[in-house]
């Protein structure tokens, strides 16, 4: 089998030596220093250095090189150090908050008729619905608690309150789950509570995130079995 000579396709210089014999054009002659047999000394190599860059001009524009050398450094210092952005943004959620979202947490609820939409439930904790009263029950016990919360429900139902903020607290104290958060989530999902509710879910940072929980409430109670 006949072996296929090779082409190359982009040869700039095959004919360099008919151009310059046509055109006679004489380069000049370059001399190359004759080397030793035996290797160089570093000093040997500085010298032959020294002598090949005498001819050599600085360039004339400093402040371009200069630059061009702090954008390499910035770069190169933030590919060595990749997690920078992740612990600068570590650092304001520990030091501010900033970044905090309380419905990514295990911690966030929210409640309401399976038909409701998606969108009621992030207006409802995002802050869009004016607070128009609010309960304590942090600190008190299942039956207090309890008291105090249906005291309020009436009192706010009979105001024709819509939006209410009911704080009951993280329940950090406990030795379990939440023991009051829990039952607040009962009461407003059973009992004589449950026809009033619009939905719920817990509220913004600022009006006590997941130890206090937001309730929309109607205007008249819900009628029918439908949940």
């Amino acid at each position: 089998m006949a072996h296929r000579r090779l082409s190359i396709g982009n040869r700039p210089f095959a004919s360099l030596g008919d151009l310059l014999a046509r055109e006679k054009i004489q380069l000049p002659e370059v001399s190359l220093p004759e080397l030793p047999a035996r290797p160089l000394t570093p000093a040997e190599e500085y010298r032959l250095f020294k002598n090949a860059m005498a001819d050599v001009v600085p360039l004339a524009v400093r402040k371009e090189a200069e630059l061009f050398q702090r954008r390499y450094s910035a770069g190169r210092q933030d590919c060595e150090d990749p997690d920078a952005e992740a612990m600068e943004k570590l650092r304001r959620l520990v030091e501010t908050g900033e970044g905090f979202v309380v419905r990514h947490t295990a911690e966030y609820v929210e409640g309401g008729p399976e038909w409701m939409p998606p969108e009621l439930f992030r207006r409802i904790h995002g802050g869009h619905f004016s607070i128009e009263a609010h309960v304590d029950l942090h600190g008190l016990n299942v039956s207090a608690a309890r008291d105090d919360f249906n005291e309020f429900m009436r009192r706010v139902i009979a105001a024709g309150k819509r939006t209410v903020l009911v704080v009951h607290g993280r329940g950090r104290c406990s030795p379990g789950p939440p023991v009051i958060k829990r039952r607040v989530f009962d009461w407003l999902t059973r009992g004589e509570w449950k026809r009033w509710v619009i939905a719920f879910t817990s509220a913004r940072p600022c009006d006590g995130g997941t130890g206090a929980t937001v309730v929309l409430l109607r205007r008249t109670p819900r009628s029918g079995r439908r949940s």
